[in-house]
């Protein structure tokens, strides 16, 4: 008896009333997995779930002691966070629908793989806070594509997500709407082979990651005023940030910026820098994310004019002195 484990750490198989595992390697050891009850793995079906060889690689640092307690104790654990990660996934998938999103398997397939790839890298390097399943759906990917409220991605060709850390919106855009051409541009390295990563093991095409400084990168004529639609999710002042991302912006396109929902009085005081930039804001859409207490607002700008060639300004001043009166 043979299976695939539909996660990404190899194969299984089933012989002679035991279980053995291909090795489940890290960065700093290699595990051998042998298992005598593969009835708690697999009752009723020929997969098993990658949540158990994720605990049993991280769990402990020698797997292989007080074998039957803890085989009993992961297979219920397992168990218990399928259940929760299933309730949680048809929440996600509602969510969606409400947006007017509808994943095909193969698609929810390649967002689990992200979020095992995010909690993975996530041990080694600071990515993000919000870790558990539920949370990552709601304020990372459903968070990501509520641009849907307000832009329809399938009038779009090309877009850049600037200071994606760990990929939002960039990746989640790109699942859910394959046809884009994707640019994900980050400061750090680290994150840069994080991406990398999953951009390989997801399969994704069209989409590829820059690292360096926006102000660098605005400059070059392969990148500048190139773009049908720039989004940003970080966190800095919308004036810095609307002098970092319109002018990668072609005339006509849009710089979506993820706000928090009290950001009025910063888009107003945004909205000087905006016009000097060769945009103008057209919309803002204020709402609460649906399962949580986060706040948000979507800002809309338009470009409207070329961007004069002085912007952005050399690297720090964006953030150091924003336009304003």
């Amino acid at each position: 008896q043979r299976a695939d484990d539909p996660g990404r750490h190899g194969r299984f198989a089933a012989v002679d009333g035991r279980v053995y595992t291909r090795p489940c390697r890290t960065k700093m050891m290699t595990f051998y997995f042998v298992y005598p009850n593969p009835s708690i793995f697999v009752p009723d079906t020929e997969k098993c779930p990658s949540s158990w060889l994720i605990h049993l690689r991280y769990g402990t640092k020698n797997p292989l002691k007080n074998k039957e307690k803890r085989l009993d104790y992961i297979g219920r654990v397992t168990v218990e966070k399928e259940q929760r990660e299933s309730r949680s996934g048809e929440k996600f998938t509602e969510e969606l629908a409400n947006l007017g999103i509808e994943l095909n398997e193969h698609q929810k397939e390649q967002f689990d793989q992200y979020y095992e790839l995010l909690v993975e890298w996530n041990k080694v390097m600071n990515l993000t806070g919000i870790t558990e399943y539920e949370e990552v759906n709601l304020k990372h990917f459903t968070d990501s594509l509520s641009i849907a409220r307000v832009k329809d991605m399938h009038q779009v060709q090309s877009v850049i997500d600037i200071g994606t850390g760990a990929g939002f919106p960039g990746i989640p855009l790109k699942i859910v709407y394959p046809e884009l051409e994707v640019v994900l541009l980050d400061s750090l390295n680290k994150r840069i082979k994080f991406l990398d990563e999953v951009i390989r093991t997801l399969g994704l095409e069209k989409i590829r990651t820059i690292h360096g400084r926006a102000e660098d990168f605005a400059k070059k004529k392969e990148y500048r005023e190139c773009f049908d639609l720039c989004v940003s999710r970080a966190v800095a002042n919308l004036a810095t940030l609307s002098e970092y991302c319109l002018p990668f912006v072609k005339v006509e396109g849009e710089f979506i910026s993820y706000k928090s929902g009290d950001s009025d009085e910063e888009i107003r005081d945004a909205e000087f820098a905006v016009k000097v930039l060769g945009g103008k804001i057209t919309d803002v859409d204020k709402f609460q994310l649906p399962g949580t207490d986060m706040g948000r607002s979507l800002v809309k700008i338009k470009k409207v004019k070329n961007t004069a060639g002085k912007y952005p300004r050399k690297a720090g001043l964006p953030s150091k002195e924003p336009l304003k009166k």
